[in-house]
């Protein structure tokens, strides 16, 4: 592989992964709308149940089904996936949409720090570590934090590293089809607490418009483009590379959520974006050449 076709896929990797970022947030923004009429578990259940029946229509996975296909870590990827959603839709009933992304990030980040090898890597870490902690609110403000709300965050960040350590795996084995097919086990796992929760409000025709668009903004145009990213850097990059995430999120909350950020929390957003831009630049080679560590 050549050095410009090394450079162009790690490009469209990170093109791949900042534009499922912003759609993640933006789907996770609407989906905050949703929670007074069926709740947390209910848009859980929408963003994931319609995902599903969207790629699983687009793809037809199955055409392409082959006699010995490992599904143990396809089946990992797709309860990591749910439980990592589910969890973090029941966060953002108590904190800020940029808080609980900063805290469900300490997972990438203890993936990052784990599998770093060299002195610049953590240069990169510890700025996205200043930028979380001005990030949260830890001065004056920590009693606000609701401590059900931080522990279901923590939680998705937990899943949030599974999801990046399985999805690897599931997508080297089973290429663009592993979204589709985990998108479809974790909605079994979702589906039960959101019928459980919201009943038939899930059936309200005026609730469907929005349903689908968290589901195509939260699940299937961003973990469809996440795979690209995921089987071309390696784990620690792309770990790295999501540190932004916490920052689109914050940015997402003041526009289209009405909530504040304080003047250290925007500098917290800068550390984080330089890290991130620091890290982009200092990829050296594509998963395909480095490998899935």
């Amino acid at each position: 592989m050549s050095s410009r076709s090394d450079l162009s896929q790690v490009a469209v990797a990170i093109g791949a992964l900042l534009v499922a970022m912003v759609s993640y947030q933006c789907g996770a923004s609407l989906a905050k709308h949703l929670f007074p009429q069926v709740g947390a578990q209910g848009a859980t259940a929408y963003r994931l149940g319609i995902s599903a029946l969207i790629l699983l229509v687009w793809r037809r996975p199955w055409r392409r089904l082959r006699a010995g296909q490992d599904w143990r870590g396809l089946l990992a990827y797709g309860l990591s996936m749910g439980a990592m959603n589910l969890v973090f839709y029941m966060s953002l009933r108590t904190i800020p949409l940029g808080l609980a992304v900063a805290l469900e990030f300490t997972g990438p980040l203890a993936l990052a720090m784990f599998s770093s090898r060299r002195l610049l890597d953590f240069v990169w870490i510890g700025l996205v570590i200043l930028g979380l902690a001005l990030l949260l609110p830890l001065r004056g403000q920590a009693h606000a934090l609701d401590p059900v709300g931080v522990m279901y965050a923590l939680a998705a960040g937990l899943g949030w590293a599974l999801y990046i350590i399985t999805g690897q795996k599931a997508g080297a084995a089973h290429g663009g089809d592993a979204v589709t097919w985990g998108t479809s086990a974790g909605a079994l796992l979702v589906m039960p607490f959101g019928v459980v929760h919201a009943g038939t409000a899930l059936l309200s025709p005026s609730l469907l418009p929005y349903a689908v668009g968290v589901a195509l903004l939260s699940s299937a145009l961003p973990y469809s483009l996440e795979m690209v990213a995921l089987t071309r850097l390696p784990s620690r990059t792309f770990s790295t590379l999501l540190s932004l995430e916490p920052a689109i999120a914050a940015l997402a909350g003041v526009v289209l959520l009405s909530e504040r950020l304080s003047a250290l929390q925007w500098l917290a957003i800068g550390a984080i974006i330089v890290a991130a831009a620091g890290t982009a630049l200092s990829v050296r080679r594509p998963v395909g050449v480095e490998g899935l560590a």
